[in-house]
């Protein structure tokens, strides 16, 4: 679900709560769920049943002094959606009522936000009236009018029939600025994000630089920056990273934060050289959620905060872009507390976990990996979390450290139960195996198995 900000609701949150309609306790806990599941602060409020969303809606109307109008029987003028196109009208929220005297009469949920209302202004070219409206009513009549024919002949489709967003559309081969190269990287972003992608590569080619996406273990172009903005576009891309900008015969590891309609995002950026030129990979990571979240069930979830809470080892296996790292994150930000020493070894930190004291790897200052497991006992980590073990001293360090009664999470490639079981069968792993509370497989994001310790031991008999 897209996420937005309800502008209207932020500004008078704390008005709910001394009009004694809602606890500040519960305000808070709205928050965090907000937060966590990426929509608004009023769809919390109104679906934990915190409080009604009338009551919500004639508090906003005598606190703004704005009227409210409930669409449910409501019959607008039908002349008015050329005002307010499609995409607009449901980005923001907000549908056109009515037009007297060159005012446009719009019902919106989030009547503050100025920056809908001045966009709205901008196309309509005329003066907004805003009314407050339920959200849903306002998306209900969207669907409602503008997958109709209008009266002046319009057809107005949905957005699956809506041309998709194309990162080209912000490519302008004449305009070298940082401005234009910065909307350029967000541009390219975006269309990612909208494609649930999760990895993309820049590769040199003979005119430019190819933009390469990655789905379903396939790599498909959707478009090439011309050569004019090539060094332009790398060196603005490394310096939001991080990186080098006139470094490109030696590797690179980055970190980039965006933004995607207001979700903040972080991308790891891996610079590597080749011989037509640096090979760009980027990782996109998406904020973590709860375990419930994920989708797994109360009894998935107790098997795993259990096996948290007692040493050993806890493995999340699956295929490249699968989710592990972000089913890891979903982990420690549920079970992290400051009663333990949760700690992390990482190439790349992807977002800041409380309660985690997060390590990231500099192999620039010489903070290798190897590095980290000679002094990471010094600070007596109850909960450690690994990315990934790839070597056999790796894997005999990290199941050494349970045998002093500590928990190590860490990650594992697989294509599927199959191929776990065989690469577990190998002689380095049965140690290993001997000491896995829980095991999480990521079939798909719809499709998690959670194994406790008594079942592993039956698959590993």
């Amino acid at each position: 679900m897209e996420f937005t900000r309800n502008k209207t609701l932020e500004k008078l949150k704390y008005d709910l709560v001394r009009d004694n309609l809602i606890k500040y306790e519960d305000l808070e806990t709205a928050e965090q769920v907000a937060k966590v599941q990426n929509i608004n602060l009023g769809q919390v409020l109104i679906n934990s049943g915190i409080i009604q969303e009338e009551t919500l809606l004639k508090f906003l109307e005598s606190k703004l002094h704005i009227p409210y109008v409930n669409l449910d029987d409501y019959s607008l003028d039908k002349k008015c959606l050329s005002y307010i196109n499609f995409n607009n009208a449901k980005k923001y929220k907000v549908i056109p009522l009515f037009e007297i005297e060159g005012i446009l009469t719009v019902a919106m949920s989030d009547p503050l936000d100025l920056f809908a209302i001045d966009k709205i202004v901008e196309d309509a070219k005329c003066e907004i009236e805003p009314v407050i409206s339920s959200e849903n009513a306002v998306l209900k009549k969207i669907e409602e009018y503008y997958h109709s024919t209008s009266s002046v002949g319009q057809i107005f489709i949905n957005d699956d029939n809506q041309p998709k967003y194309d990162w080209r559309n912000e490519l302008h081969s004449e305009d070298l600025s940082d401005e234009h190269i910065q909307k350029l990287i967000r541009a390219i972003l975006k269309q990612a994000i909208s494609e649930d992608i999760h990895e993309l590569f820049l590769e040199h080619i003979p005119n430019g630089l190819s933009v390469n996406f990655k789905k379903n273990s396939q790599i498909y172009s959707t478009g090439e920056i011309p050569s004019i903005l090539v060094s332009s576009f790398i060196a603005r891309l490394k310096t939001l990273s991080n990186l080098d900008p006139t470094v490109s015969e030696l590797p690179q590891l980055g970190k980039l934060c965006f933004k995607v309609e207001n979700i903040p995002l972080i991308a790891s950026i891996s610079a590597f050289p080749t011989i037509h030129g640096e090979r760009i990979s980027l990782k996109i990571y998406k904020p973590p959620k709860t375990l419930k979240a994920t989708g797994l069930n109360e009894k998935q979830i107790s098997i795993i905060k259990e096996a948290v809470n007692t040493p050993g080892i806890v493995v999340v296996c699956g295929t490249g872009l699968s989710g592990k790292t972000h089913m890891v994150y979903s982990i420690l930000l549920d079970t992290a507390t400051e009663h333990k020493n949760v700690m992390t070894i990482e190439s790349i930190t992807k977002y800041d976990l409380l309660n985690v004291n997060q390590c990231e790897l500099n192999e620039n200052i010489g903070f290798n990996l190897d590095k980290a497991m000679r002094f990471i006992e010094f600070q007596s980590p109850d909960i450690l979390y690994f990315e990934g073990i790839n070597t056999k001293e790796g894997l005999d360090y990290f199941t050494s450290l349970v045998l002093k009664d500590k928990t190590i999470i860490t990650e594992f490639m697989a294509e599927n139960i199959a191929d776990l079981m065989k690469k577990m069968s190998l002689p380095e792993f049965s140690m290993f195996k001997s000491l896995l509370n829980c095991l999480i497989f990521i079939h798909s994001k719809d499709s998690i198995e959670v194994f406790d310790k008594t079942a592993l031991e039956k698959y590993f008999a």
